[in-house]
């Protein structure tokens, strides 16, 4: 059902034209498969931590990468044996072709999974269609379950929406669904457990993340900066009930609750003891490709693509663009002289 009537910017490749391109390695013999694409800038919340009250710079809407252009990439991606896709922005919900942005990346060959992060407060409207698109997973970035913290946090009153479309989330045919809460002491450090509770009659992933330092204000100096490693002692010093289990790349530090549903997850974005099995490529909304969160060097695909580069020359740029990749975070920060304002200006 998901296959038919898509209109492609290429034809999926068949089994045997896949294995024509090489796929992206780099000198540390890590292997990159999964797929970061930011399909805009714009957002209808301003978190602390991500964008100022007042906005930012927003580039010109022919700035950013337009339909075929994310189709094209997506569709090179995949020659290049990437099979997990995830759209983010900015808020992607506020891109009026976001569902055919999905079903196109689930109609490619060697595409095993498309997903998008999310505010929430568009969800409603979108979830059929998401449904019917064969979306395999919403991660839905939510850091508190208070409203007046909500409203701090975000300088908005949408609570309510988000709560109501997670639901919705959770009864839908979309198999995985997720929780992002970036913790931050002394705000809401002390709602890990409301948090957990969650998992216990929901079949859904609630993710503990570091917080980052990409916001204007830099409020990850200011003492709110919490460590995964402290996040997991604080859980496992709540209940004896949560036990540890198998992680994943991402997903470091696994949890469950005995007996429940679903399970919990902290992530060390920042203290990254996640670089040794990177395995992500970022594109962000106006074209430019990092080989990481934190480098700055990028070769930007939507000029080469305008200029008229080829698709060859495309995948040339890419495979180039990964040999060289810092062996971790740190040194690509170190090699880095602008800070960037927003989250929403990377893709998370």
């Amino acid at each position: 059902m998901r296959m038919e009537n898509i209109n492609k910017i290429n034809a999926p490749l068949d089994s045997s034209e896949k294995s024509v391109y090489p796929k992206i390695v780099d000198k540390h013999n890590r292997s990159f498969n999964y797929l970061r694409l930011a399909v805009n800038e714009y957002c209808n919340l301003r978190c602390i931590y991500c964008m100022p009250e007042e906005g930012l710079p927003l580039r010109n809407k022919n700035e950013l990468l337009s339909k075929q252009e994310i189709k094209k990439l997506i569709n090179i991606s995949a020659q290049l044996g990437v099979s997990k896709i995830r759209f983010t922005g900015g808020e992607p919900l506020l891109r009026k072709d976001i569902s055919e942005l999905v079903k196109y990346a689930v109609s490619l060959n060697g595409i095993e999974s498309v997903n998008l992060t999310t505010n929430g407060i568009l969800l409603n409207k979108y979830l059929k269609d998401f449904e019917l698109a064969g979306l395999t997973g919403i991660n839905i970035s939510l850091d508190t379950l208070r409203p007046d913290r909500f409203i701090k946090i975000t300088r908005r009153d949408n609570l309510r929406e988000v709560l109501d479309n997670i639901q919705l989330a959770i009864k839908s045919n979309i198999a995985s669904i997720k929780i992002n809460v970036v913790v931050m002491r002394d705000f809401n450090h002390d709602e890990l457990m409301d948090f957990i509770n969650l998992t216990i009659e929901n079949d859904i992933t609630v993710r503990f993340i570091e917080l980052m330092p990409f916001d204007s204000h830099q409020i990850w100096k200011t003492g709110k900066f919490y460590k995964s490693k402290d996040i997991l002692k604080d859980i496992q010093k709540i209940s004896n009930k949560i036990k540890l289990i198998d992680g994943s790349n991402t997903e470091y530090y696994a949890l469950q609750i005995q007996g429940a549903k679903g399970k919990v997850a902290v992530i060390p974005s920042y203290t990254r003891s996640l670089c040794g099995k990177c395995n992500r490529i970022r594109i962000t909304a106006d074209g430019k490709l990092l080989n990481c969160l934190y480098s700055e060097d990028g070769f930007n695909l939507k000029t080469i693509i305008q200029n008229g580069g080829t698709d060859e020359e495309v995948r040339s740029i890419i495979l180039k663009s990964f040999v060289n990749k810092y062996k971790d975070g740190w040194l690509a920060q170190n090699s880095s002289e602008n800070q960037r304002e927003s989250m929403s200006q990377i893709g998370g």
